[in-house]
């Protein structure tokens, strides 16, 4: 079936409303950081989104079964794997955590972020 600019998300065009969330407490090292999600694209199947995130100031655990590009618009956050290794994400760092990454996420600087996820199927 053929698509046309009518079915092209534009994130000015698209309003969703936020999704906001505190992580569960056996994910937090420290903090307890709000979280806000708009959504605002996700496939029919449920496997490819779309849409901004954002934390307040925190760190916890991760273990990714999706893979995310990611677009850092505002402040700084820290990545860490699971071995101590670490990379410090500013505006401007677009970056793809595969899936299988364990480590920690830690805002230093309230945060947000455009993500593109996919995840697998996990039957297949």
């Amino acid at each position: 079936m053929s698509k046309a600019i009518g079915d092209v998300v534009f994130f000015e065009q698209s309003k969703p409303e936020a999704e906001r969330y505190h992580l569960a407490a056996e994910k937090l090292v420290t903090g307890n950081p709000e979280q806000a999600v708009w959504n605002h694209y996700s496939d029919p199947g449920s496997q490819f989104h779309v849409g901004v995130w954002s934390s307040e100031v925190g760190c916890w655990r991760i273990r990714y079964t999706e893979y995310e590009f990611c677009q850092i618009l505002e402040g700084v956050s820290i990545l860490r794997d699971s071995q101590g290794a670490e990379r410090t994400l500013k505006p401007g760092d677009n970056f793809v955590i595969p899936a299988g990454f364990e480590g920690e996420w830690e805002v230093t600087e309230p945060c947000k972020k455009i993500y593109v996820i996919f995840e697998p199927d996990s039957n297949a």
